[in-house]
């Protein structure tokens, strides 16, 4: 406890984008009786480590929802490329400082628990955090999720920073039977920037590996910035379709959320 004390200032922001291909006004989602932004937000704002818990969006009813339930919400740019983008520009309007760890919380995650942003932001503390850049999570998954390409895994070096994310099942286990083999991990999408890199990471152009994946996170591996991943016990549950509130509906009222 005495060493996540040492954390600089920290805030978490919700991207919540109105429009969506595959579910608009996704931020707004019923569930159970609760617009799907504003449980995020509550669900983040249970971690004690933050100065702000806000959500940043581009449409006049999110905001209205916002206020409607009393959580803080920020207007923001309609033309965002990304949600990183959009994080950006919230975290400027609050003034963070440079040394600031600013965290972008997925704003389709109403079944986030709270202790995941305390292990997300373990590794600013102290001392030893203050050089820390990014830092993400991860957690283990089986070779048959590993096949999927809907999946994004993770490989990581020796001191627990990231060594490549990829659609692809990777590590490739030549041998199916080698006991020593390294197990795939599940990235999952939570994200903390030092307020600094959160600023050079968008002036950066898109690298090739970004634009290959479609993962925006390989923007900073290619650009030398490293990510440190914690790996976690605990898993995402998030909301991509309509079809997926029952379930999340389901995960919500057997752990009493």
């Amino acid at each position: 406890m005495e060493r996540m004390n040492a954390l600089p200032p920290c805030y978490a922001i919700i991207p919540a984008r109105y429009d969506s291909s595959r579910f608009p006004g996704k931020p707004l989602a019923n569930i159970l009786g609760v617009p799907m932004c504003v449980r995020v937000q509550q669900r983040a704002a249970q971690c004690a480590r933050f100065v702000k818990v806000v959500i940043a969006t581009d449409d006049a009813r999110i905001m209205d929802a916002a206020a409607a339930w009393n959580v803080p919400a920020l207007m923001t740019a309609r033309a965002h490329e990304s949600g990183t983008d959009r994080v950006l520009e919230a975290a400027r309007l609050l003034g963070a400082p440079a040394d600031a760890v600013v965290v972008n919380v997925q704003g389709d995650e109403p079944a986030l628990d709270p202790a995941m942003l305390d292990e997300l932001l373990a590794p600013f503390a102290g001392a030893e955090g203050a050089n820390v850049q990014a830092a993400t999570l991860a957690t283990p998954m089986t070779r048959a999720e590993a096949q999927s390409p809907d999946r994004v895994k993770v490989v990581l070096d020796g001191r627990g920073r990231a060594l490549y994310f990829s659609r692809a099942g990777i590590p490739h286990p030549r041998d199916e039977d080698d006991a020593d083999a390294v197990g795939p991990l599940l990235h999952l999408g939570l994200y903390a920037f030092r307020m600094a890199t959160l600023e050079r990471f968008a002036a950066l152009p898109q690298g090739r590996l970004e634009r290959t994946e479609k993962l925006e996170q390989l923007r900073l591996l290619e650009n030398g910035i490293p990510i440190v991943v914690t790996v976690t016990s605990r898993r995402c549950h998030g909301v991509d379709r309509p079809e997926d509130i029952a379930h999340i509906e389901k995960i919500l009222r057997e752990h009493d959320i």
